[in-house]
């Protein structure tokens, strides 16, 4: 009898995790569907305006380090027969992922919950929130900073003058769209420090001890995501230790509150 009412449990947890994410794909396919219908305006407003040189980023390094960009001379083609509508694919879905992001994380969230202490579920007050948060302002910097970096470096790099770039919609947009993602879940490293230290994994004096090694590694992921020049990988490094000391900041929090209980116990 118990393990049959254990099965059924098992069961449940089954179908309650396929509801959630049949929940998740149709947001996912809303937003993806909208992103779809106004390709041509997101496509032109969106991402071909990343070249130009009166974007932000760009006016904001002209006006306060004299830095001045030109407009990049770049022919748009596709060489492929799919190629427009696997690219236009891709960054529905990418674009509905990230804007269905929240409910996808609510989702997930109400799914652990019911499974973690009352304590644990107190401590976690507002995470949902917390998280959309941090991953919009990993967007937001990725596509208003790192993206039109990106751009513009590779955009006029070329290795010889007889050598003129022609790039392929999808390659201009897989590089900004996996630019701009990635970007967002770099700055969930608060999140993930707050999980390891309350499972015991990490510690705010580990995390103490190896800062000089993540900033290694944090170097290491810049230049993964954005050109091969020093300022663009600073620029990206610094706010990311910024959330690696928070990350700290929430591990000693962590450790304090596990103390204090330990001798209330």
């Amino acid at each position: 009898m118990a393990e049959q009412e254990e099965n059924m449990s098992f069961l449940g947890h089954l179908e309650e995790l396929r509801w959630r994410l049949v929940k998740m794909v149709i947001a996912i396919l809303i937003f993806a569907i909208v992103i779809f219908v106004f390709t041509e305006w997101i496509t032109m407003n969106i991402f071909l305006n990343l070249a130009e040189p009166d974007f932000p980023i760009f006016q904001f390094f002209c006006e306060l380090f004299n830095i001045c960009v030109d407009k990049i001379n770049i022919k748009w083609q596709s060489v492929e027969m799919t190629g427009q509508f696997s690219t236009n694919l891709m960054m529905a879905v990418v674009g509905g992922i990230v804007l269905a992001f929240p409910w996808v994380f609510y989702q997930i969230w109400s799914f652990v919950k019911p499974g973690l202490k009352a304590k644990e579920v107190k401590s976690a007050r507002g995470i949902v929130f917390f998280v959309s948060v941090l991953f919009f302002i990993g967007i937001a910097f990725g596509y208003f900073v790192i993206a039109p970096l990106t751009v513009q470096f590779f955009g006029n790099w070329t290795m010889a003058d007889q050598i003129k770039n022609q790039i392929t919609i999808n390659s201009y947009l897989k590089t900004i769209v996996s630019t701009v993602f990635f970007t967002g879940v770099l700055f969930l490293l608060p999140v993930v420090i707050q999980i390891f230290s309350k499972l015991g994994i990490i510690t705010s004096t580990w995390l103490k001890k190896y800062r000089k090694h993540s900033f290694v590694v944090v170097l290491i992921l810049a230049a993964i995501i954005t050109p091969p020049d020093l300022i663009t990988q600073i620029i990206v490094a610094i706010p990311i230790m910024v959330l690696y000391e928070l990350g700290i900041r929430i591990a000693k929090r962590i450790e304090k509150k596990r103390y204090n209980d330990s001798l209330v116990k």
